[in-house]
C-alpha cells in the first residue's frame, strides 16, 4: 500500500512537472509570436559585414592547400586519440590540452563531471586547431587572411560548449532548480533587447546622466550645431595659468572620463590645478548631414580652442584627444602649424589614438568594400550611422567578454541585470554622420592618407604631421584592442616636437581611466624613444600604479604660472561666454531610443 501511495505521489509530481514545463513552453512560443507580429522590423539584417564571401574564400584556400590540411587533421585525429585515452586511462596518457585559466569554463562542474570535462578540453583542442588552420591561407591577400582569422575566431567563440544550454553545465543545474523559468525569463530578456536593437549588459534604470555619472559640476559656456563646450568649476583657490581643453570621440560620450566621482579623471584633472574645458559632442542627426572632416576641425575643435584661450585670457590651451578625435587633433595641429598659429596650442596629449593605420589592429577586418556598401544601405534614409551598429562592432573584437558572456548570463541563466557605470556608458550608444564616417573610414584607415603629406585636404590646408612641433604626450594601452599600443607609437616617428610616450598597463578604456586611487595596473616610459615599438619594450622601465601622475607632472611645468581659479561663466569674454546651462549639458542627455 505504502508502495502505491509512493507511486501515486511520483505521478502527482511528474504531472505537475510536465504542466510547469509545457505552461513555460507555450508562454515562451507566445511571447515570441507576439514579438515577431509586432517587431519584425527591428531583426538585424543577415551578414550585415559581408563575412560571408570571405569564409568561402578562406574554405577555397584551405582546399588549395590538401597537403597542409591533411597534416593538420593528422595531427587533430592523434591529439583527439590522446585525450580520449587520458580519460580512459589518466595515469597511462596526459591530456594534449594544457591547463588555461578560461572565465568561460571557470565552473566547477566543468573539470569534476567527466563528461563536461571531457567536452570543455574537447572544444579547446578543436578550437586550437581551427585558429591554426586560419593562418597562412595561401591566395589570400593580408587583409583577406586578416578577415579570414576573425571570422573563424567568431566561429570558434560562437560555438563553445558554455554558449549552449543543453552542454553547459550551470545552466542545466539552474534549469533544473527553478523549473526553467531561468530559460523564461532570458526569453524575456533576449526579445526586450531585440526590440531595442541591442544587448542590455547592466541595469540601465540604476544610472542617468547628471545624477550619478557625469556629476562633475560644471556649466556649459558654449555651444554650436556640433558641440557644447563645458567648463568645470574649480576646487582650487589657484589654478595653473594654462587652461586643459580635452576632446573625447565624437563615436562615445564624453563621461567615460567622469563616471562616478572615484573614477573621473575629469574631477581629479580639476584637483590638480587646471582649468578644465571638455567638448561635448552633438549625437548626429538629420542636421548634421553635411558634416566632415572640415567640419569637424573648425566648428568643433578650432573653434572650441578659441573660445578656451578667449574665456581664460590666454594665448594657449593644453589639449587632449582621445581615441579617433586624437586622430582629428592631429590633423587640427596640423592646420594651425601652417597657418602660423602653432602657438594657440601649448601642449598636445592623446589617448589611445592612432595616426598610421598601417598596423591599426583587428578594427582593420572592417575596413572592406562589403563593410562600406553596408553602410551606404543603412544611410540610404537616414544621414547618419546608427550607433548600435558602431558598438556590434567593438562588441565584436572581444565577443567571449562582451557578447556570449551575456547570451549566458542574461539568456540562458537569467539572471538579473547587475549595475556597472562603464558597461552603462558602453550601451550609451552615440550616432556618427554617415558622410563623415564614410570618408573617415576610406581616406585614413583604408588609404591611410593621413601620414602621407597633402594626402588630405582640411579646410584648404595640405596636411602634414611632420610639421607639428607642439610638446606631445602619447599614451598607450599594452591590451588595446581598438587602438593597438604598437599603432599608437608610431605618432612617435610624425611629429618633431618633444615627445613623451606611455604605455600604460590594460585597455583601450581601464588603460586611460585609472585613477591612482585605486592601485591597479603599471605603465613603461623610457626618457629617449627608440625607433621602433618593440625597442621601446626592451629599454622601458616599470612604474606600478596609474600612469596619471606622470602626466601632470609632465604638464604643470608646462603650464604657467598659478593664477586665481576661474569660475565659469566669469571669463574675460562674458558678454559671448555666458553661463547656457549646468553640466554636463543635453547634448550628451540625448539618447537613441
Amino acid at each position: 500500500m505504502a508502495k502505491d501511495t509512493d507511486v501515486g505521489a511520483l505521478d502527482t509530481e511528474a504531472i505537475a512537472r510536465f504542466q510547469q514545463w509545457t505552461e513555460l513552453m507555450g508562454r515562451g512560443q507566445q511571447t515570441m509570436l507576439e514579438f515577431l507580429t509586432r517587431e519584425a522590423d527591428v531583426l538585424p539584417s543577415a551578414d550585415p559585414l559581408g563575412l560571408a564571401a570571405t569564409w568561402q574564400r578562406a574554405m577555397g584556400a584551405w582546399m588549395s592547400d590538401p597537403s597542409r590540411l591533411f597534416e593538420l587533421q593528422g595531427r587533430y585525429i592523434t591529439d583527439a586519440m590522446v585525450l580520449w585515452q587520458s580519460f580512459l586511462s589518466p595515469d597511462a596518457a596526459k591530456s594534449p590540452v594544457a591547463d588555461q585559466k578560461d572565465k568561460r569554463f571557470a565552473g566547477e562542474a566543468w573539470r569534476e563531471t567527466p563528461a563536461f570535462d571531457f567536452m570543455r578540453q574537447s572544444y579547446l583542442l578543436a578550437s586550437n586547431y581551427w585558429l591554426e588552420a586560419s593562418n597562412g591561407l595561401e591566395g589570400l591577400e593580408e587583409k583577406e587572411q586578416a578577415r579570414a582569422r576573425f571570422l573563424v575566431k567568431q566561429f570558434v567563440d560562437a560555438m563553445s560548449p558554455s554558449n549552449f544550454a543543453l552542454t553547459n553545465p550551470e545552466v542545466l543545474t539552474k534549469t533544473i532548480a527553478t523549473g526553467g523559468s531561468n530559460l523564461m525569463k532570458g526569453l524575456e530578456h533576449l526579445l526586450e533587447d531585440l526590440k531595442a536593437g541591442r544587448m542590455r549588459m547592466t541595469d540601465e534604470q540604476a544610472f542617468e546622466v547628471g545624477r550619478n555619472v557625469a556629476v562633475t559640476p560644471g556649466k556649459v559656456v558654449f555651444e554650436n550645431r556640433l558641440m557644447q563646450l563645458i567648463q568645470y568649476a574649480p576646487t582650487t583657490e589657484t589654478v595653473h595659468d594654462t587652461p586643459l581643453l580635452i576632446f573625447p570621440p565624437w563615436i562615445n560620450k564624453f563621461y567615460i572620463l567622469d563616471l562616478t566621482p572615484e573614477k573621473s579623471f575629469i574631477r581629479w584633472a580639476v584637483e590638480q590645478g587646471l582649468t578644465v574645458f571638455v567638448v561635448s559632442w552633438k549625437n548626429a542627426d538629420e542636421s548634421l548631414a553635411d558634416v566632415t572632416m572640415d567640419s569637424y576641425v573648425e566648428e568643433g575643435m578650432l573653434t572650441a580652442i578659441d573660445a578656451v584661450r578667449a574665456i581664460c585670457g590666454t594665448a594657449s590651451t593644453h589639449t587632449i584627444g582621445y581615441c579617433v578625435a586624437g586622430t582629428t587633433l592631429a590633423a587640427a595641429l596640423a592646420v594651425l602649424a601652417a597657418r602660423g598659429e602653432a602657438e594657440k596650442v601649448a601642449s598636445t596629449t592623446f589617448f589611445t589614438a592612432q595616426v598610421d593605420m598601417s598596423e591599426c589592429g583587428d578594427l582593420g577586418v572592417f575596413i572592406d568594400d562589403s563593410v562600406f556598401e553596408t553602410i551606404a544601405r543603412l544611410t540610404a534614409e537616414k544621414p547618419y550611422l546608427d550607433g548600435r551598429n558602431m558598438a556590434l562592432t567593438f562588441n565584436m573584437l572581444r565577443s567571449n567578454d562582451l557578447i556570449w558572456n551575456y547570451v549566458v548570463n542574461n539568456y540562458m541563466m537569467g539572471k538579473d541585470y547587475f549595475p556597472f557605470d562603464l558597461l552603462y556608458w558602453n550601451s550609451d550608444a552615440t550616432n556618427v554622420p554617415a558622410l563623415w564616417h564614410r570618408r573617415y573610414l576610406e581616406d585614413i584607415y583604408r588609404d591611410n592618407l593621413l601620414v602621407k603629406p597633402g594626402g588630405i585636404i582640411c579646410l584648404g590646408v595640405p596636411v602634414d604631421l611632420t610639421t607639428v612641433a607642439t610638446p606631445t604626450y602619447i599614451q598607450g594601452g599594452k591590451e588595446d584592442h581598438i587602438a593597438p599600443a604598437r599603432s599608437a607609437y608610431k605618432l612617435t616617428r610624425y611629429f618633431t616636437g618633444e615627445t613623451r610616450y606611455v604605455l600604460a598597463g590594460s585597455g583601450h578604456i581601464a588603460g586611460v581611466v585609472n585613477p591612482p586611487s585605486a592601485g591597479k595596473y603599471q605603465y613603461w616610459t623610457s626618457d629617449k624613444l627608440p625607433a621602433t615599438f618593440d625597442d621601446f619594450i626592451n629599454v622601458a622601465s616599470e612604474t606600478r600604479g596609474s600612469w596619471w601622475p606622470d602626466w601632470i607632472a609632465w604638464l604643470a611645468p608646462r603650464s604657467g604660472s598659478m593664477v586665481k581659479a576661474r569660475t565659469p561663466g566669469k571669463g574675460k569674454d562674458k558678454g559671448k561666454y555666458k553661463v547656457i546651462e549646468d553640466a554636463p549639458g543635453r547634448y550628451v542627455k540625448e539618447r537613441i531610443a
